[in-house]
């Protein structure tokens, strides 16, 4: 349980990204959008390059134990494709969708991972569906006010990626990776079409 915790707060913890580039934004600090997607993309090489070392190399930290599951102890972690996810939505995305779709994953997925029975279900139960649902939505409103259906798009995509499970082929997909990206695409889709 203890470990959990520390999960769900690492994972929280995320957010200080976006706060990062808010703050910097809004203070005039120079770090541009352009910039930022240059700081994610160095981020994520080194969580691929931490990734190899301890998958390739043997290393072995004890910050590992407490992090990673033990379904990745032998396979590329969960905290990977949090920051490739995160890294995606700021490259391909503008501001306006890419840091609710990042705070979606760093708070609704630990938010509905407190109310979830963990159980290994193709889809989640009703009460996890809707707190995710109504968490992302309370942190889309004020990134894409102006146009609330793409609100509820962004909303929908981060409950369908952490609701649902994706498998392809015996692989199930993290939702550390598609939490970010379904949220983001389908807020650009009720942007560009609605």
């Amino acid at each position: 349980m203890a470990d959990e915790l520390k999960r769900r707060l690492v994972h929280a913890s995320g957010s200080g990204l976006v706060a990062l580039y808010l703050l910097a934004n809004s203070l005039d600090l120079g770090l541009t959008w352009a910039r930022f997607g240059v700081l994610m993309t160095v981020l994520s090489l080194g969580v691929i390059g931490l990734e190899f070392l301890r998958l390739r190399v043997g290393l072995e930290l004890s910050l590992y134990d407490k992090l990673t599951r033990e379904y990745e102890q032998d396979q590329f972690a969960g905290y990977g494709y949090y920051m490739l996810s995160m890294t995606v939505a700021v490259l391909v995305f503008p501001a306006q969708i890419a840091l609710p779709a990042m705070l979606m994953l760093s708070l609704g997925d630990p938010i509905s991972g407190t109310v979830s029975d963990n159980s290994l279900k193709f889809i989640k139960g009703p009460k996890v569906l809707v707190t995710m649902f109504v968490v992302s939505t309370i942190i889309a409103t004020p990134f894409l006010y102006e146009t609330p259906l793409a609100v509820v798009a962004a909303a929908l995509g981060a409950t369908i990626a952490d609701g649902v499970k994706l498998r392809l082929g015996d692989y199930i997909v993290d939702d550390n990776l598609t939490i970010p990206i379904y949220a983001s695409v389908l807020a650009w889709l009720a942007l560009e079409f609605l």
